[in-house]
């Protein structure tokens, strides 16, 4: 039957007459049965977290997902449609500790483990119910009465048992990584999970004393002052040019530094150097195995323990001195140029975000008394 176009197209109300129709008709599980015999589409889907309200682009995800199933259900496949949900791990317990109003892990503990964790299992479920109306809500078609969900015991088991079968097969492997941190939650945190902000800090240079000469420094600059004390090494390119530079301090004193060519005219504008004479010129490869003196080390008493020396680096830049410091236990470039040539993975920072006892002076109080 032909109707006439209404001038106003109201969206809320077509949406409520295709949800009654589907309900009063139960498409879905006709359509799905009416196809059983078909090619097989087997679809499992990429859970979303339970931690409130779906999102613009949770929303544009199962929309995406809805078109491609149903098309494949158009084309006469045999069409699995299994939805899930993430409902454990610490997105899930940082909104029950905002709920509680817990402000650190200790809090956790005061309340008891068992109970935080029925908390979030609580929590969990609730939302997954809010979330599975307003999928529906947006007309996606899945088997929302037989969802997976990572809470379950069977899914947790699952991972265990192929965890097992990793290991009975000597697949696993134990060493050590650079991970993304919380000192708040004290946990490993995904790269998902991480949330930048833009602020200022002090960058900073600083003299590597060469070991067995006298006035003589390899320059690195720093944009994390902080992971001097975890210092182990510095990284030059190896194809740029570096040079020895004889320079003359305001109050007279000479110094001869190493740095890249092309910083010469900052470095000596910076250092406030009255005048310079460039003594050598080397490329970066050449200057591997220059020992140095650790700056800190008679602050952090691990590091006279250590050899500290020159090597290169294809990531290293030429802004500033061409030559920064290499602390493989605070970031991912810095820790694989240590494995690739056995450097200590030094790394005195407690769960909490502060200077453990191997810090030497820069120790928290409180690791100095407690370790």
């Amino acid at each position: 039957m032909l109707q006439e176009i209404p001038e106003k197209y109201e969206t809320k109300k077509v949406e409520e007459q295709v949800s009654q129709f589907w309900n009063e008709t139960d498409a879905y599980r006709k359509t799905r049965e009416g196809r059983k015999n078909g090619k097989k589409f087997y679809f499992v889907d990429g859970p979303p977290y339970t931690t409130g309200h779906i999102h613009m682009g949770t929303a544009w995800n199962k929309v995406i997902k809805d078109s491609i199933l149903r098309y494949r259900s158009m084309n006469g496949d045999a069409v699995t449609d299994m939805p899930g949900w993430d409902m454990h791990g610490l997105p899930i317990e940082v909104k029950v500790e905002e709920k509680l109003g817990f402000k650190s892990k200790k809090d956790i503990e005061t309340f008891g483990v068992g109970n935080f964790i029925q908390e979030c299992k609580s929590f969990a479920i609730e939302k997954k119910g809010d979330m599975t109306e307003q999928f529906k809500a947006l007309g996606v078609w899945m088997d929302w009465e037989n969802p997976y969900m990572t809470l379950k015991d069977e899914y947790i088991e699952a991972a265990w048992w192929i965890i097992q079968k990793a290991h009975e097969r000597s697949l696993l492997d134990e060493g050590k990584r650079v991970v993304n941190w919380c000192p708040r939650c004290e946990t490993a945190i995904a790269d998902s999970e991480v949330e930048y902000m833009d602020r200022d800090d002090d960058s900073i240079y600083v003299k590597f004393p060469v070991k067995n000469e006298t006035d003589l420094y390899v320059v690195i600059w720093t944009t994390t002052p902080w992971t001097i004390p975890s210092n182990v090494a510095a990284a030059v390119h190896p194809e740029a040019e570096y040079v020895i530079v004889k320079a003359t301090r305001e109050d007279g004193k000479i110094e001869r530094l190493v740095i890249g060519k092309e910083s010469v005219p900052l470095i000596m504008k910076r250092g406030k150097y009255t005048s310079h004479e460039i003594l050598e010129t080397k490329k970066g490869a050449d200057l591997q195995g220059l020992e140095y003196i650790a700056p800190l080390a008679a602050e952090v008493p691990t590091q006279a323990e250590m050899s500290h020396a020159v090597y290169p680096a294809d990531y290293v830049s030429l802004d500033n001195t061409g030559i920064v410091h290499i602390a493989p236990g605070h970031g991912l470039d810095d820790f694989n140029v240590g494995t690739k040539y056995g450097l200590p993975i030094f790394c005195p920072v407690g769960s909490n975000g502060t200077y453990t006892k191997e810090a030497g002076k820069y120790a928290r109080n409180e690791y100095q008394r407690s370790e």
